[in-house]
This record gives C-alpha cells, structure tokens and sequence, in this order.
C-alpha cells in the first residue's frame, strides 16, 4: 500500500493530466459522437484512478483513529460507483486531485519567503591562502579566524569584520533594506548579503548555519511549523466536525431514503477550506515579516502582537544608537579646527568610549604624541614640547585653573545630559569643551508616532541610567512615562505590574540585563544586534536596529489575523451556502465538488495577498540619509 501511495505522489501531476484528458475524451464522445457507452467507460476509469490515491489515504488516517476528508470523499465516490453515477465520482475525484495540485502549487507560493532564503544561503568560499593565493571550500568547514577574500558581484559567505578593502553591499536578504550600505575596514559583514562594488578581505567571526543569515532561516523554519490559537482549534473542530458530517449524511440518507442525496452531503460537508485557510495566511505573513527584516517565532506571536497597547523600551541601545557621539563643540579661546584635530589625536591613544568619539572627529594620522594617562580623570599630552590636558573638570582645575566661563560652559553641556571632556593647554589660550552622549535614534520619533497611530495607549521608556538623564531623552519622543535608575529586576517588575492593571505589554530590549523584563512582558522584541540571551528570550526579532519595524511588526501582525478570520468565515458560509443550495435543490455532487474546491482557491488567494503586504511609512520627518547612516554605525 505504501508503495503504492508513493506512485501517486510522485506522478500526481501526470496522473491528473492523465485524467484531464480521459474526463475530455469522455465528454467529447457523449457530446460529440453521442456515444453512452464509451463515456460511461471512461468516466468509470476516471472514477477508479481518482479514488485509489483518496481511499489509501483514507485508511492511513482511520488507522489514527482520524476521520479525515479523505475518508468523507472516499466513502461518497463508492457510494456514487454503488449507484451507477460514475460520472458523479469521476468529476468529484478529479476536482479533489485538482485542488489538492492547486493547494500544493499555491502553498509553494505562500512559503517563498523561506523558499528564497534557502536559495540564497552561500555554500563555498575563497579562502586566503599563506602565499596570497585562493581556494575555494565549504562554507561548513570553515573556522573562526579564517580570511576570506570577496569580490564584486559576491555573496558574502560568513559573518566577519573587514580587514581590508571597501564596498558597498546588499543587506536586503538580511534586513529588508534595498539602499546600499557602504562598509569599512572594521565593520560587520553578514553571511548572505551581496557586495555590489569593491573588494574585501573579511575576518571570519561565523559561518554556516552559526552566522546570523542561518539563524534567521531556523528561525522561520520553526516559526512556519508551529501552529497559531485559531489553527489549533479549527484542528480540534475538524475532528468531531468530520465525523458529524458523516452522522448527518448517515441521518439524511434513512430519512430521504435517497443514497445520492446522503453521498452528497458527505461531499458538501468536507472542512477543506477550513482547514487550509488558517495556515496559508499564517506562513505568507510570517514569510512577508522574514523578507522585511523582522523575524515572528510563531504564528501565535502575531496574536499577540496584534493585542499589544503598552510598550516598554529600554532606553541605551534600543531608543539611542548605543555608544556615545560628540553631541557640541564649545571653543572658548583658540582655532576650532587646530583644536579638534589636535584633540582627535591624542584621544587616538585611548580605548575609552568618551575618548573613542572625540577621535572618530579627525581620521588623519597622529603625530608623535607622549600620552600620561591619569586615571579616573584623562590624558596628559605632550606635542612639540608643549602639554595639553584632556579629561574631566578636576583635570583641569589641578594643573591650569577653572574660570567662570569655561565653568558656565560645563554646567550647561552636563544639564543637557551630556560627558564632558575639556580641552586645554597650559595657559589656557587654547580651549575648549567637549559634550558627549549617547544619541538618539534619527528614526525613534517617526517609529514612535507611527505606534501611536496605530492604537498604541502607552509608550513608557525604562532606563537604568539616572532620571534626569532619562527625562532629557525621553523630552524628544512621543513617551508617555519615564523611569530612571531601574536595575533589570525593576524592569521585569515594572512589566508584570501593568500586566495585572489590564495593559497587554511589549517589551523592546537589547542586552542581557533586558531578558528578565523580555521573558515577562506577553511580546518580547528584540534588537538584532543585541546580545544571544536578548534574541532567544524574544519572541519578534528586529534583525535590522530599525524602530519603525516594530509598528510594522503590529500592522502584520493585525493584517494576518484578520486574513486568517476572513478565510474562516469564507469557509463556513461556503459550507452553509452549498447545504442551502442542497435541500432546496440547486446543487448537486459534482457542482457542489467544484465551489468545494474553488473555496479552498480562495482562500488560498486570499492568504497570499499578505504576501505582497507593504507598510506606508512616514519619512519626511528625517532624512533617509541621516537614518542609514545612524542605522550603519
């Protein structure tokens, strides 16, 4: 029987164009050449192919004690062979092998989200050989470390850093972004992406299914097998639903005293459309999600998803980009170009963050500068036999003096929420002040909005920096409510009780002190670039760090599940419909078969329009430029 089963499978296009052509032969012969008995021949051949592949797979399902469709249809074609209805059981068979095609082609569709990352994945690698020379290997067997040289027109085959060369690259299959991303020695490159222009010489840090291309793909692997609320109980309707059918029909059948009638019913009743409506919309959203960069770990996330109305952000690294920026230059006496470069290049010989963003102000080689460090306080540095200090308040006032003015100056950056960093030589003839902080998004305020608009009641901003700080930042979004100085303990605590005033919470975090808070909120979100405990304690995955993601995250997420319910009421008033038009005698087995069949192409259709589902996001407030580039850092 197996093997059997396995036949039909494998030739189940042939077998239906083998029937396509019987079915025509036969209708060409009764209608054309008013021949009976060929027609009833053919059709019975039909009937007899149509049914064997239907029957086996009716056996398989009663030997899990299931009474599936298959054994609803089976039942009504040997019923139709009984009485003589062979044309009944030929076109009946036939259009259940046609929508099952039709199913299958168009599941293929719904899944081509997963399907072209599959495809995409890189396999081989040229990789640097002692003598300067490439070979090419498996992308499995390579290790961490490894150099590995990429050219135009390539795909990037690990996750690595640039050690040499730069180019612009294709990160779309990573992050849903079209714009080309110009990449740097020292900057991250992801498996999958594509260098468009420019050559590169890449570190290895990951490959195969460890870089972030191959977790994404796991990722919607398992979130397209696993089953949503409503799937779980349309299974569980379908499984006394069947059976009921098949009681029914039994009832209509000792009432009508009418077999026909009976075989009929068992033919209307099929849950097909049903069964298959809530799948279909289910991976064509959670494929629409994979290909713009935002990975559902389920489709029961997008239920709830789509309930969200409070969200919780966690403030460094999520609303801001993560690492301090030189946010204003004051020059109180001296040249301003002479001063940032020369403090540029002192700050080149410190690894400190504060440091790192005043060197990043001037690229050009340093001189040869003597550097003492003072610690907890900043750089002593001697250039040309002259000193210059660069560090804190106490720096300055311990080796030249603290005027009014630069006084003023300082109080006035630490208010506005920034690190100070003061510049001087010995007499002070060349000075200056420094504010650093941590910057916002460039996107935060559009993303903001845009959750507002979309029914959002409460945006809260969770920070464990102090609350001035907090407040200072939060001043320039949509935020409805402002916590500073909150360990992760706090957090998590914070999102358990708006849970208990009736708030359906999300969490948006991107480090390991946010997974206490991600693991209570009802969605966890997490930032790409945040730490592995982050992502696996996540229920949505933003891969690219895009807030605007997370409004449309919500907006797929309420599209999906209103596509999963339009497909369900599609289905039973299909069913109700075709029972109506039944008693009152305008339909019968093979044309109730056909809208039967025509209603699981429907609703099959109408789950893969999320597939072409696109969110209108409002740009003009930012520049794109200015969003890339802050999204780049």
């Amino acid at each position: 029987m197996i093997k059997v089963q396995r036949f039909f499978i494998k030739y189940k296009k042939q077998i239906l164009l083998l029937n396509t052509i019987l079915l025509l032969l036969a209708e060409g012969s009764k209608w054309l050449l008013h021949l009976n008995l060929p027609y009833q021949l053919l059709m019975l051949v039909v009937g007899i192919i149509g049914v064997i592949p239907i029957v086996l797979t009716a056996i398989s399902s009663i030997k899990v004690k299931l009474i599936s469709i298959d054994v609803l249809v089976s039942l009504a074609v040997l019923g139709a062979f009984i009485i003589g209805e062979f044309n009944e059981a030929a076109i009946v068979t036939w259009l259940f092998m046609l929508g099952d095609f039709l199913e299958e082609v168009t599941l293929k569709k719904t899944r081509s989200a997963i399907s072209d990352l599959t495809k995409m994945a890189p396999t081989t690698a040229l990789v640097m050989q002692d003598d300067g020379s490439t070979k090419e290997e498996d992308v499995d067997f390579i290790d961490p470390g490894t150099r590995i040289l990429v050219k135009t027109g390539d795909q990037i085959p690990v996750d690595g850093k640039i050690v040499s060369g730069s180019g612009y690259l294709n990160e779309a299959s990573i992050n849903g972004e079209s714009s080309l991303a110009n990449k740097k020695i020292g900057n991250q490159v992801y498996a999958g992406t594509i260098l468009e222009d420019g050559t590169l010489t890449i570190e290895t840090i990951a490959a195969g299914e460890d870089t972030t291309f191959g977790k994404i793909i796991e990722m919607v692997e398992e979130a397209q097998d696993t089953k949503s609320h409503a799937e779980k109980l349309i299974n569980r309707f379908s499984k006394y639903y069947t059976p009921a059918v098949l009681v029914i029909a039994i009832i209509v059948g000792l009432i009508t005293r009418d077999l026909k009638v009976a075989i009929t019913v068992m033919v209307l009743g099929c849950p097909g459309a049903l069964i298959i409506g809530v799948p279909v919309s289910t991976v064509a959203g959670i494929g629409n999600g994979a290909k713009n960069g935002i990975i559902f770990k389920g489709s029961q996330v997008m239920d709830q998803t789509r309930k969200i109305d409070e969200i919780a952000f966690d403030k460094t690294g999520t609303l801001t980009v993560g690492h301090p920026e030189v946010s204003a230059i004051k020059i109180l006496k001296g040249q301003r170009n002479e001063i940032i470069r020369l403090a540029a290049q002192i700050e080149q010989q410190s690894n400190h963050p504060l440091a790192q963003a005043i060197a990043k102000l001037d690229n050009q080689a340093s001189d040869v500068i003597k550097v003492e460090t003072v610690k907890g306080k900043g750089l002593i540095a001697t250039i040309s036999g002259e000193k210059y200090y660069l560090g804190n308040q106490n720096l300055i006032t311990e080796n030249t003096h603290l005027n009014q003015e630069l006084l003023h100056t300082i109080n006035h950056l630490s208010n506005l929420g920034n690190s100070i960093v003061v510049f001087a030589n010995a007499d002070q003839s060349q000075l200056a002040v420094f504010g650093i902080k941590d910057q916002l998004r460039p996107e935060a305020k559009i993303a903001l909005t845009r959750l507002k608009k979309l029914g959002v009641k409460k945006l809260v901003m969770l920070s464990g920096d102090n609350f001035k700080t907090a407040k200072q930042v939060a001043a320039e979004l949509p935020i409805d409510e402002v916590y500073g100085e909150m360990l992760p303990a706090d957090k998590a605590a914070f999102v358990k009780k708006e849970q208990e005033k009736g708030y359906h919470v999300a969490f948006i975090g991107d480090g390991i002190n946010d997974s206490p808070a991600l693991a209570n909120a009802d969605v966890a979100i997490a930032i790409g670039s945040g730490t592995d405990v982050a992502i696996d304690v996540s229920d949505i995955v933003l891969v690219k760090n895009d807030l605007r993601k997370v409004s449309y995250a919500i907006d797929l997420a309420k599209k999906t599940v209103l596509n999963m319910n339009e497909n369900i009421a599609i289905a039973l008033l299909t069913v109700l419909l075709l029972f109506i038009g039944l008693f009152a005698g305008y339909v019968e087995m093979a044309s109730g078969m056909f809208i039967h069949e025509f209603s699981i192409l429907v609703v099959i259709l109408n789950g893969m329009r999320l597939i072409r589902f696109k969110q209108k996001l409002d740009h003009h407030q930012v520049s794109k430029k200015q969003i890339d580039v802050a999204l780049n850092m």
